[in-house]
């Protein structure tokens, strides 16, 4: 057997409404603040990456997939999703479209390290990125918009900022770093010796527990930023109050990639058991530049989707399951399976959520099946039901049972008027008088206003009401949709005609095939309420 590479892991059927959730949320936020989404390649050039990400982060130095295609070029599985946006940012012109342009990402990432909890070579990551704007205000914007997600996401979260400074103040502040971690040379571990002198900023971003604790008494980045710098800090820390979102100022963020400047930050799960990052990002305003394009300033985020999973499940967040069959129908047979795949389709079409059987289980089998599958209703078809145009629909909640006509089903089963479908399939001529019978038999016609056992239970109705005693269940049907319960016709005119239910059938039985015709001549008012049985007769043979 052929194993699943380690560090990748399968998302699952069961599983899959989980991802189909955050993914779900995410997008929705995303078009609340107006952000359209970009999709950009699995794979790039690897300079973009050594360019955009920076050559001496872990991730180009320990993490990336790379390797030479067939034509020998050096190709990158992406490890972050920014710089592939930024590149397609350049190469499509974006910037001389209208500003900001705003958009998210879900995108596939690899990163080749140790594989633990909500970390793996394989990730999946959610991201948002704004090119053209400066201000604070946008960098405010891009937090609000990841603390909306996290808190619609139902996570407890503590949001941490910073200022790492721009190209100007940061150099003065390096200075200060080499100063600083001089004396402690002989006791850095192996990268932060390599990073003192190519990257000092990248020493406080080390997670070797002895660096880390000579990196508490480092100087901090607040002081040594510039006016320009200050100001804009100050203006995102004002901006963040002004949306209600809660901070605390750490100057040990610098965050793992060396295209951020000035604002960074970090979100926190504080959930006990469910500490850590699960989001972060910051304000990127070299990174255009630097990858080929014309200076752009820009700001984003990311958020990893296996972490995010985690830590809600850790947290007990409690993720909507997906919608379960609105009812199952059973055949007992070959022929009646047959009818119940076709009833599924239509009903498939209506929208209504139906499962049927495919493994020629016996009706009992079929039964749990169902229930396993969560279905509200069980609708049973077997020889007599197939004969008599219904199924035996038993509400799986409360155990009871009632025969539902299949000309009906999706109106039953969408709990819709049935009375509406019993005009329309009266009017289209589709069905048999037994069918008619089934109409008359249904509890749910609100139309009758009765429940009819039998036809007998109807004629008994229908002789004390309409004082008729022989009339065809077809002329009945066929004038329901006249006159109402009363002996009143509802023919769509502007006064009350009062024909009685025979006085009707008499002018339909005279007037065969133009039951239509007389509901068109009273919409145009050439059919009046004064006018005789025999003047609308006169009358519609003109029009025929």
């Amino acid at each position: 057997m052929i194993n699943i590479p380690k560090g990748t892991k399968d998302v699952l059927p069961q599983d899959s409404y989980k991802w189909q959730f955050v993914e779900s949320t995410a997008r929705e936020i995303a078009g609340l603040f107006q952000l359209k989404e970009i999709r950009t390649p699995t794979f790039e050039h690897t300079e973009l990456f050594q360019r955009g990400v920076g050559d001496t982060t872990d991730i180009v130095t320990k993490e990336m997939y790379t390797f030479k295609d067939k034509g020998d070029r050096s190709i990158t599985l992406k490890p972050e999703g920014t710089a592939g946006a930024v590149r397609a940012f350049i190469e499509n012109g974006l910037a001389n479209g209208v500003l900001p342009a705003k958009m998210y990402y879900i995108t596939p990432a690899f990163r080749y390290e140790r594989p633990q909890a909500g970390r793996l070579r394989e990730f999946h990551q959610f991201g948002v990125e704004i090119f053209g704007a400066k201000g604070a205000q946008t960098d405010a914007e891009a937090v609000v918009l990841a603390d909306t997600l996290l808190k619609k996401l139902g996570l407890n979260v503590k949001l941490y900022i910073n200022s790492i400074g721009c190209p100007t103040c940061r150099a003065s502040y390096n200075k200060a770093l080499k100063e600083y971690f001089a004396a402690h040379l002989g006791e850095l571990c192996y990268d932060c010796k390599n990073r003192y002198e190519k990257n000092p900023l990248r020493l406080l971003d080390c997670k070797e527990e002895n660096c880390k604790k000579i990196n508490a008494n480092a100087p901090s980045i607040l002081d040594y930023l510039c006016d320009e710098c200050k100001t804009h800090f100050d203006e995102f820390k004002a901006c963040l109050s002004l949306a209600g979102v809660d901070y605390e100022i750490n100057p040990r963020i610098v965050r793992g990639l060396d295209y951020y400047t000035r604002s960074v930050f970090e979100f926190v799960s504080t959930s006990i058991g469910a500490q850590g990052t699960v989001c972060g990002g910051g304000r990127y305003d070299g990174l255009i530049q630097g990858l080929g394009g014309n200076p752009m300033p820009a700001v984003g985020f990311g958020a990893g989707i296996e972490r995010l999973l985690m830590v809600m499940e850790q947290s007990g967040v409690a993720i909507p399951e997906p919608q379960k069959p609105t009812v199952y129908i059973a055949g007992m047979d070959a022929v009646c399976r047959k009818k119940a795949f076709e009833l599924a389709i239509a009903l498939r079409k209506n929208g209504v959520l139906v499962e049927i059987d495919h493994m020629e289980r016996s009706v009992k089998a079929q039964f749990k099946y169902a229930d396993k599958l969560g279905a509200k209703y069980v609708a049973v078809i077997g020889g007599n039901e197939l004969e008599n145009g219904v199924m035996n629909v038993k509400n799986m909640s409360d155990g009871t049972s009632e025969p539902v006509p299949f000309c009906v089903a999706t109106e039953y089963f969408k709990k819709e008027d049935i009375t509406k479908k019993f005009v329309q399939v009266i009017e289209e001529r589709k069905y048999r008088s037994k069918d008619a019978k089934l109409f008359l038999d249904c509890k749910e016609l609100e139309k009758m206003k009765r429940n009819f056992k039998s036809v007998a239970d109807f004629n008994i109705w229908a002789e004390r009401k309409y004082k008729i005693k022989k009339a065809s269940i077809e002329n009945r049907v066929r004038c329901a949709k006249y006159i109402d319960e009363n002996g009143r016709t509802i023919l769509p005119h502007k006064g009350d005609m009062d024909f009685t239910y025979a006085q009707l059938v008499e002018i339909l039985n005279k007037l065969k095939g133009c039951d239509n015709l007389i509901f068109d001549l009273c919409k145009k008012d050439i059919i009046r309420p004064d006018m005789s049985k025999n003047e609308i007769i006169d009358v519609c043979r003109l029009y025929m």
